[in-house]
């Protein structure tokens, strides 16, 4: 494989699933777009599941487009249905501005730390 067809392949994302005090712990690692968005996904489906609480650790998150954004809303739309809630941990520069422009740190708490985000 070149060099150029190295660049031009979707990084990935990894998504680690966790469980903390009955708490979903979402550590994700990458980048979040069309083609690496399903695990997450699917990772966050609480169809199954009452009064989830999740958190997503964002901190190793290197970049997010609109698939993210709208996966984000989505997770937090079924989630508030079903009587629970998520939040975000760390997500940092252009992430975190890609969040703020379109206003879904306004929409889903943020917390700059895991040990925040676990507490109430």
């Amino acid at each position: 494989m070149t060099d150029a067809e190295k660049t031009q392949q979707p990084r990935g994302l990894s998504v680690e699933v966790t469980a903390t005090d009955g708490i979903r712990v979402l550590t994700l690692v990458g980048e979040i777009d069309h083609h690496t968005g399903a695990p997450l996904r699917q990772a966050l489906d609480v169809s199954d599941t009452a009064r989830p609480r999740i958190v997503i650790d964002m901190r190793q998150v290197t970049f997010m487009d609109s698939s993210g954004i709208n996966i984000l809303i989505a997770a937090h739309q079924a989630v508030t249905a079903a009587g629970g809630w998520l939040r975000l941990v760390g997500p940092a520069g252009s992430v975190m501005r890609t969040l703020q422009i379109v206003g879904v740190d306004a929409l889903i708490d943020c917390r700059p730390t895991l040990r925040e985000a676990l507490t109430n």
